[in-house]
Order: structure tokens, then sequence, then C-alpha cells
């Protein structure tokens, strides 16, 4: 009697094949030594599938084919990092979260800051919900930063989260503030720099210069980067009256201007930046064009595919002002360094010019010749002199060192006196103020040049850089993405944005500004 293998799958593939030797009779069949299963022969079907042919290429113009392309990285995640996009992405969130010293309660003279039970409990539910979205990086502003109870809460809950907080006051003792929070998981904190406005509103804003915890695997080597991101919280001027528009588009210069200064001051490589804070404008303001001009994208409307238009600027808000109005304010704005851009000065005066002509036709509801009779002010001829120009803007109340300074006013005439002969023509006001004709920031030449102040330096066209994809963006509660603010939300007077980045590889600019 034959001993088993003691393989259980042996035996049942030997009894298998002697019952099929035995029932075959005159076949000549295979035979295995005993003790051993019988082996069958392999048969190994291949199938070839033939190509099937492409439809023949429809030819493109360059526009079309960015176009095409734009709508490709849409549908799936670029190809650009390795296989690690969900642990590779990094979130933000932007959140004014109403300092009780502003918030209103049942009378015009009640505050919540004298009732201790109700702002407690409410920022705990604040907190409660920052740490369940676990963003990476936190961004609020109107904290009540006078208040160490409150101050501490934050430091103690946040801290315990693992982030690296870092606080700014207003100026002249307002009582709230800027806090930034950097969850050290996602970001080390390479450098924090304060900036101190120090006008009208005691408006202030916090630069922190990051870098990534993980480092991305790059697709073309494999050697490992860390990514370097500068991030910026703000909280720019609340616009009382039309004379405070021209002072919110004025922080968001200082802020260009900053970053500008510590890019060079530092030598930086070509890298992301994200402003987030509260605005204070819609998108149909003249700070959103000023940041448009300077190739920045609103995350929010990146994500959801929102253009400029009218019909798309009333479809989200996140804030429900004092008044009872409703608006979107609250934005994370995204610069990355593919982005070609026009000089910061050229933009600068361009929004000026366009808050000028908003002035004389909204506010004064002046027709084109007579905006031009009051620029030109007695001048005996029909044109404007630099000295009714500086009268004109006085009167509308824009010369003053928190708006439009005296050296600024010198760069807006030579702007405006296009040909230089010292006066500036009906045809040079149309041109500049009354009908601009703004460049195309989609040129359809692709070597459209970035020009900081003359000073320049040429990326090699193999040049690349890190930046960042907008993977989602969320605000909170879903009522604000419709346009609609629910009576029931008592968080805060404005709603928090989230937006989730992924980092990509991208070519740099053709030209970056030289650091000294």
């Amino acid at each position: 009697m034959r001993q088993s293998s003691g393989c259980p799958g042996e035996d049942h593939l030997h009894r298998i094949g002697a019952a099929k030797s035995q029932g075959q009779q005159g076949a000549a069949t295979p035979t295995s030594p005993p003790g051993r299963p019988l082996r069958r022969p392999l048969i190994v079907v291949v199938i070839i599938v033939a190509p099937v042919s492409a439809p023949p290429a429809i030819a493109m113009t360059k526009k079309q084919r960015r176009e095409a392309g734009a709508r490709r990285q849409r549908r799936r995640p670029p190809p650009l990092l390795q296989a690690r996009d969900e642990c590779s992405s990094v979130s933000c969130t932007t959140f004014n979260i109403l300092a009780p010293i502003y918030k209103r309660m049942d009378s015009e003279n009640c505050r919540e800051s004298q009732n201790r039970a109700n702002w407690f409990s409410r920022n705990e539910k604040i907190i409660d919900r920052l740490l369940a979205g676990r963003s990476s990086i936190i961004c609020l502003q109107e904290v009540w930063l006078g208040n160490d109870e409150l101050v501490n809460m934050y430091e103690k809950r946040l801290g315990d989260a693992n982030y690296t907080l870092f606080k700014l006051a207003r100026t002249n003792n307002r009582g709230d503030g800027l806090l930034t929070a950097v969850h050290r998981k996602y970001f080390h904190v390479l450098n924090h720099r304060e900036l101190l406005f120090n006008d009208f509103g005691d408006r202030v804003a916090q630069l922190l210069h990051v870098e990534s915890a993980m480092p991305y695997l790059q697709n073309r080597s494999s050697s490992c980067v860390q990514q370097q991101s500068l991030i910026v919280n703000t909280h720019l001027v609340f616009p009382h009256d039309h004379s405070l528009s021209i002072v919110r588009l004025k922080q968001v210069y200082k802020i260009l201007q900053y970053i500008q200064a510590y890019q060079e001051e530092h030598k930086l490589s070509p890298m992301p930046i994200i402003l987030c804070g509260d605005w204070n404008g819609s998108k149909r303001g003249q700070v959103y064009k000023f940041l448009c001009s300077q190739g920045f994208v609103s995350s929010y409307d990146t994500a959801h595919q929102y253009s400029d238009s009218e019909e798309d600027a009333h479809k989200w808000v996140s804030h429900r002002n004092h008044r009872g109005n409703i608006c979107g304010v609250d934005f994370i704005w995204l610069l990355n360094p593919d982005k070609c851009r026009k000089p910061l000065k050229t933009s600068w005066n361009e929004a000026v010019f366009g808050i000028i002509k908003y002035l004389l036709l909204q506010v004064a509801s002046l027709s084109e010749e007579n905006a031009f009779a009051l620029l030109r002010a007695d001048s005996p001829n029909d044109h404007i002199t630099y000295s009714s120009f500086c009268q004109a803007l006085c009167q509308l109340g824009m010369v003053h060192p928190d708006r439009v300074s005296s050296e600024e006013m010198k760069d807006l005439w030579s702007e405006a006196d296009h040909d230089g002969d010292g006066f500036v023509d009906y045809k040079e006001f149309q041109r500049c103020i009354w009908s601009p004709k703004c460049d195309n920031q989609e040129e359809e030449d692709d070597t459209e040049i970035d020009i900081t102040d003359g000073s320049l330096v040429t990326l090699e066209p193999n040049d690349e850089a890190f930046g960042f994809t907008v993977k989602e963006a969320v605000l909170f509660p879903p009522e604000v993405e419709k346009g609609m603010w629910p009576e029931n939300y008592s968080l805060s007077d404005h709603a928090p944005l989230t937006v989730v980045f992924s980092p990509v590889r991208m070519p740099c600019s053709p030209r970056t500004p030289r650091t000294p």
C-alpha cells in the first residue's frame, strides 16, 4: 500500500490521475512514479490584440491647447509626483472668529465680552471645529488677544494638538489681532515676520516662511526635496465709506512689497505664496482685480471653476456684516512660481486709476466730459495739469500717506502723461482713467516677462519649482456655498474657508525678480 506524502493536495492529484488512467483503455496515458502526483501539460493561450488607430489630430491654436490642458488637469491629479498624493496634500483654513469685544448682543451698547459664559462657550465650539478639521495651517482673524483666558484656551488646545502658534495684536491696543497656527506634522517654520501698517485702521499682517516636514519624491530623479512656501495672514480695514477703498488697496500693496523685499533679502528660489484672511471686499472690488493682475488666483473659485463674471460673483458668501448685508470677503489666494506677472507698480497704478474712475462715476455721478472737467479744473488750456490733477485727487479724498503718497502721486502722473509733455490731454485721460486698455494676462505669447523695477534674472527653460494645485475648497455652513446665510449659524459672522492643496512640480515663469 502506497504511503501518503503528507500533502493532501498531492494525494488528491494522485487519485485523480489514477482514476483517469484506469478509465482510458487503449490510450497512451502518461504515468507517474509511485508516490508522485501526475504532472499534466500546461497549455498557454496567447491573445494578440491589434492596436486601434488613433483619430486624426486636429490642429489647435496655442490658446486652445492651454484650455485643453487645463480641462485635463481638472479631471485628474497632475502626474508630476510619485503616488503619494493623499499623504502629501496639505490644507489651509482661514476664519474670522468675531472677537467678543465686537459681537453685538441684544442692544447696540452690549457686547459678548461682557458675558464670559457666552464667549467662552462659543470659542470652545470654534476650537472644536478647527481641531476636527485638522488643517495643516490655520489663519484666524479677530482673536481677542487682550483677554488672557481666551488666549490661553487657544494656546493650550491647539498646542496640545501639535500646532505652533504665532500671535500679532493690532496696533494702538485695539484688543484683537491675528493668530496663525502651523501643524508640526506638515510644516517647519523657517522664519516669521510681523508687518505693521501703522495706518488708519491699525491693521497688521503676519508672514511665515515654512518648509514641508515631509520631503516630496521627484519623478525625474531619486532625490527628495522639501517644498518651501510663504504664508500671509491679514485682516484688511472695513470700508465704512468709499474713501477707504484706497486704504484697503494700499494695505495689499504693502503686503506684496514686503513679500518681494523678503524674497530678495533672503535670495529665495521661486516658491508658492498663499495669502489668507478677511479682505473686507468682494470679487467686484479693486483689491480682487489687483491681486489677479499679479497672478494670484482665488482658491475657492478655482476649485469650483467660477469665473470673474458678475453672475459668478454672487455664487457664494462668507460674511454677514453688522448692516445685515451678505457677501464673499474671505479668501485664500494662491500664487504659483509658474505665473507671469506684470510689474507690481504697474498693477498698483492701474488699480488706483480704477478707484479714481469709480469715485468720479459712481460716487460723484459725473459723466466722462464732466470728470475730465473736474480733473482739468481751471486750467486755461484743454488739458489736465499736474497741479489740477493733485487738487482733484485731494477733493476725492485720496491724497494721504495711508492712501496715495506724494511719491506715488508722481508715479500716477507719469503713467497718465503718456507722451511726457507735462500735460494730460483728453485722449490720455481716456486711455488711463476712463477707458483703460488693460493688458490681458493670458497673452498668446508665452514669453511674457516678469519685470520688477528693472531688476531681472533669466531662468533657463528647464528650471523647475514646486507649486500647489487646488484639490478642494469648502465653506461652512453649506448654505453659504449657495449664496445664503443660515439664521441658526452662531459660531461667527464669518464662514470658515478650508482649501486642500497638492504639491506639484512646475516650470518657473520666464523671469523672476533678481536678488540683490
